[in-house]
């Protein structure tokens, strides 16, 4: 009787010790993910809290994170420093044209890569994700050439119609997500009268939309942030992006210190960024998620 008696309590004792274990390692992953959430969110928070300071709180030692006399003066005084409202514009027609059009055409040629049956499919794309080893310094002479000699420089053009063409990077991710999709589906699709089309935009399609969303918003993000492109095909100011009107209010008032004004237009310009993230930040969770269960 006392041996089971004392069995029962070790069987107790097991799974207690067993959450108290489960507890201790859930606070360690707690504190490390927010001393990393602190160390992530603590630049943005200090860009913001310059771009309301005056210059003289900017040097003050030690560093004022929340000054006495916040000004949000910067802020109506970059519209009128250069031209931001422009950048901001040609910003977005570059990045949704491209975002938005080539994630239609990266959906459809990750669909034929995965689930189409023709000739020379998969060394046709091991080329093309072979293009990806080459570096772009390599590329840029003859594409400035190509496009110098077709009248495309200054415009937004060169910056466009390549992305048109689909992400090399979205397809490979999106064809590895549909991978995971039976072809029954594709075959039983085909017995009911579908079309190859039919059957991506209302089958393909709708099972895709958090990987895509995903994979819009990183190349998003890449394309708002991109300085290289427009600084090689960009000259006028009118026609500049976001990033190259910064680099130039950079260039400008940085020798005059007047870093609240380059901050306040740095503030802008990452506001594009939250607000994308915060409208497709369930499609990207989604996409983690799933990615994780069928890894």
């Amino acid at each position: 009787m006392e041996v089971a008696v004392a069995n029962k309590k070790s069987a107790k004792a097991e799974p207690m010790s067993e959450k108290k274990k489960n507890r201790i390692t859930d606070s360690v992953v707690f504190v490390f993910l927010s001393i990393g959430a602190i160390f992530m969110v603590a630049p943005l928070l200090w860009m913001f809290s310059t771009s309301i300071k005056t210059r003289e709180d900017v040097f003050a030692l030690p560093p004022v994170w929340i000054p006495e006399t916040i000004s949000f003066a910067k802020y109506s005084e970059i519209w009128s420093m250069g031209p931001l409202l422009s950048g901001i514009s040609n910003s977005l027609i570059v990045a949704v044209s491209v975002t938005v059009i080539g994630t239609f055409t990266s959906s459809l040629a990750a669909f034929a890569f995965s689930k189409l049956h023709f000739n020379g499919k998969n060394k046709i794309f091991m080329m093309l994700f072979a293009s990806v080893m080459i570096p772009y310094p390599v590329l840029m002479i003859p594409q400035f050439i190509m496009f110098s000699s077709i009248g495309w420089v200054d415009t937004l053009l060169p910056l466009i119609v390549p992305g048109f063409f689909g992400n090399i990077f979205m397809i490979f991710f999106l064809r590895q997500f549909l991978t995971s999709i039976p072809n029954s589906i594709i075959e039983a699709a085909k017995i009911d009268g579908c079309s190859y089309f039919q059957i991506f935009y209302k089958i393909i399609f709708p099972l895709i939309k958090p990987a895509v969303a995903a994979q819009l918003i990183l190349w998003f993000m890449g394309i708002w942030n991109d300085y290289l492109g427009p600084i090689l095909y960009l000259n006028s100011p009118e026609k500049q992006t976001l990033q190259l009107v910064i680099a130039n209010f950079n260039a400008s008032y940085a020798i005059q210190s007047d870093y609240p004004l380059i901050m306040a237009a740095s503030v802008v310009a990452l506001l594009p960024m939250l607000i994308v993230f915060i409208i497709f930040q369930k499609q990207i969770i989604e996409s983690i998620a799933i990615s994780g269960v069928k890894g």
